[in-house]
């Protein structure tokens, strides 16, 4: 039997140039490739500021779990990448930590020289699990 799936877009330019899906669903697992902090126009957010790059990040990582109908709870594993690690680490596991709570998925963080984008700090992916019960 094979399994159903889906992706998902931001409808982004660099989808199409790089060919890639913000998120593939696989049978009850979903994908989520490295978000980043970009507006609904794939605009760049938050230049030079951390803070708010990661939380345009996170919010556009809301974005992909509304639609596949997730939640953070059943986030499994998250992967960030981060400009700067020594700088900024207090920051991004701060904003890990208030982004799920009492939820603690598995994580990787690593410092990265750079992401794709000239201003890009930050960027985080992760692993969903659909049939995980949410209480």
């Amino acid at each position: 039997m094979s399994a159903t799936v889906k992706s998902f877009s931001h409808h982004v330019p660099w989808e199409g140039l790089y060919g890639f899906s913000q998120a593939m669903q696989v049978g009850d697992t979903v994908y989520i490739s490295g978000q980043l902090a970009h507006d609904a126009e794939g605009n760049f957010v938050g230049e030079g500021d951390f803070d708010a790059q990661v939380t345009a990040t996170l919010e556009n990582l809301d974005k992909v779990l509304a639609h596949f109908g997730a939640s953070r709870r059943q986030v499994v594993e998250t992967t960030v990448l981060v400009v700067g690690l020594r700088e900024h680490f207090d920051a991004a596991a701060a904003a890990h930590a208030r982004y799920f709570g009492d939820h603690r998925p598995t994580s990787t963080i690593s410092g990265v020289v750079e992401l794709a984008l000239p201003a890009q700090l930050v960027e985080i992916g992760a692993v969903v699990r659909l049939d995980i019960a949410v209480s």
